[in-house]
């Protein structure tokens, strides 16, 4: 019997394969205002270090949208871990 993915299995599983959530804030010279910037955000599940589906947006841009890129700032989130635990040696409470 195959059990049916759940939304949350699915997103462990792209956890589990290697991708991990890539936000790009991607700064463009306005087509009309060249000496002005413009920032766009993209977010999206990608493999690091290569990010291939953001060198594929890139790739687009650059191919059919008119606005010059100037600069490119990458993160991704961490793998999943289990919690981490510790034990305190002091603890002060106010009020």
């Amino acid at each position: 019997m195959r059990r049916q993915v759940r939304r949350d299995d699915r997103s462990y599983l792209i956890f589990a394969e290697g991708y991990r959530l890539a936000t790009a804030e991607i700064l463009y010279h306005m087509p009309d205002h060249p000496v002005l910037l413009q920032s766009f955000v993209w977010q999206e599940y990608d493999l690091p270090p290569h990010f291939p589906a953001l060198t594929k947006f890139l790739r687009f841009w650059r191919d059919n949208l008119d606005g010059e890129l100037h600069s490119v700032r990458v993160t991704s989130a961490t793998p999943l871990s289990p919690g981490r635990w510790g034990s305190v040696a002091h603890s002060f409470s106010l009020h």
